[in-house]
């Protein structure tokens, strides 16, 4: 690991929130390509995912989102269940970042494909009472379709048309999640 890198590592749960930002953006610029130093900060970044600062959460959430192209050892599939919780966060601004960064797992190995295509289903299925229901599930569509464009397995695509169909009764927000799949 560099040593730019290595600094804003550092920096990353900085209280500090111009600190934070600058180390947060060059961080999740790096990892957007595999590394090879996931394993340095891959068990901060999950125990962080329960940090009692929200702000922590979600950049714990989002770096680990982006960490699960660079896990030869599959300790995603461990681990999972720590960020899918991220998405039921207190705090809805951190569960939507958290939300809309979670299809990148899937991105990382058909393992991985699964049991976040599994998870999202249950989550689109088990937030009808929540009150930002219709902003869930929307953010679940369009992380499937952003997986989809990512790794073309038609699974993807039937399995949001099923949710689509079968799991949302109001005919308006049926439509609108449908067109995140129109192309053109």
């Amino acid at each position: 690991m560099d040593k730019t890198t290595q600094m804003h590592l550092g920096n990353l749960f900085s209280e500090d929130r111009e600190l934070q930002n600058k180390a947060f953006f060059h961080v999740l610029e790096v990892t957007d390509k595999p590394v090879d130093w996931a394993y340095e900060v891959w068990d901060e970044m999950v125990e962080s995912l329960s940090h009692k600062d929200n702000h922590v959460r979600a950049i714990a959430a989002q770096v680990l989102c982006n960490l699960a192209k660079s896990d030869p050892k599959n300790r995603m599939l461990e681990d999972f269940d720590a960020l899918l919780a991220v998405t039921k966060d207190e705090r809805f601004v951190t569960a939507r970042h958290c939300m809309q960064s979670i299809w990148k797992v899937g991105a990382a190995g058909k393992k991985q494909q699964k049991q976040l295509v599994d998870g999202l289903a249950g989550r689109f299925r088990d937030c009808a009472a929540e009150k930002n229901c219709t902003l869930i599930r929307y953010d679940i569509v369009q992380g499937l379709r952003k997986l989809y464009d990512e790794v073309q397995d038609e699974k993807v695509r039937e399995q949001a048309m099923t949710l689509i169909e079968s799991s949302e009764e109001d005919s308006k927000y049926r439509k609108k999640y449908a067109g995140l799949w129109r192309v053109g």
